[in-house]
């Protein structure tokens, strides 16, 4: 008998206060050293994340760390909230984050995000940047004008994992590894009901971020935007007009990469992020 592939990945659970109330979060880690919070997209959960944490190179100088947001994953609703519709906002999500770090006693982490994690690092970056390394937006922008219409995503007579992940197929870039781009739809099919209309209520409408982020200072807080050529959701042009209103900003545009860059093509992506992480080290040991 062969033994079989372990991956190196831990995953455990911590009780985090946010808002009043204890959360069972649900995270996996691997690695030691720096430690870096990965954010996952609307209506999926941190398996996203999954290549990034087994990343042998990364993993050397880097704790990388991804977490199911409340009611997604892993993650069940908090205990007061069954029966009562979710909606993500500002607040709550910026309350979130930083109590998850703060639970697991993480020391200025680098946080990355993508797409409402992206949006939600633009406003960690304007009112906690001090709580952080490097901050590092995949599919970020200030605001985005919405193009779909969120009542199809709960109702009775339609599937939403479906429809959840209909929505956001056409947002993947068309050459990447089709069991990548599978995986990274098949997250969306298990969301539960009502999740994905709920962070988008963040996304749409709670988190404009237009007219502040001029304000974002990069010398207490490195800022990266990176963003996929194919992603007509969070456009490279949402991005780069963004990242032009923000002295100092890092802003690339990445080729053969759509929406979700993490996970429907990781090696493209890595091409990109590995810059990053690698210009947030030398940072450091200056």
């Amino acid at each position: 008998m062969t033994g079989g592939i372990i991956e190196p990945i831990v995953g455990r659970y911590a009780h985090v206060e946010i808002e009043g109330e204890i959360n069972r979060i649900y995270f996996e880690e691997n690695g030691s050293g720096i430690p870096l919070v990965c954010l996952h997209t609307a209506g999926s959960d941190a398996r996203q994340w999954r290549h990034l944490l087994v990343d042998e190179e990364f993993t050397r100088t880097y704790r990388i760390i991804a977490f199911d947001m409340p009611w997604h994953g892993k993650s069940n609703p908090p205990d007061s909230q069954y029966g009562s519709e979710y909606r993500l906002t500002t607040a709550s999500y910026t309350a979130t984050i930083r109590a998850f770090c703060s639970a697991l006693g993480l020391d200025r982490p680098v946080l990355m995000g993508c797409s409402i994690g992206g949006r939600i690092v633009l406003n960690l970056a304007i009112e906690h940047a001090r709580d952080f390394r490097a901050l590092i937006g995949l599919e970020a922008a200030d605001f985005q004008q919405p193009w779909y219409d969120t009542a199809w995503l709960n109702r009775p007579d339609v599937h939403g994992g479906e429809v959840c992940a209909a929505l956001v197929s056409g947002l993947i870039a068309p050459d990447g590894p089709e069991a990548a781009r599978n995986e990274t739809l098949w997250g969306y099919k298990q969301g539960g009901p009502g999740i994905f209309k709920g962070d988008l209520y963040f996304y749409r409408v709670d988190g404009d971020l237009r007219g502040r982020t001029s304000g974002i200072d990069v010398n207490q807080c490195p800022l990266y935007l990176l963003t996929g050529e194919y992603d007509f959701s969070c456009t490279p042009e949402d991005t780069l007009r963004t990242a032009a209103g923000i002295p100092g900003a890092r802003a690339t545009v990445m080729d053969r990469l759509g929406h979700f860059p993490m996970s429907e093509n990781p090696d493209q992506f890595r091409r990109y992020i590995a810059p990053v992480l690698q210009d947030i080290l030398d940072k450091q040991r200056l």
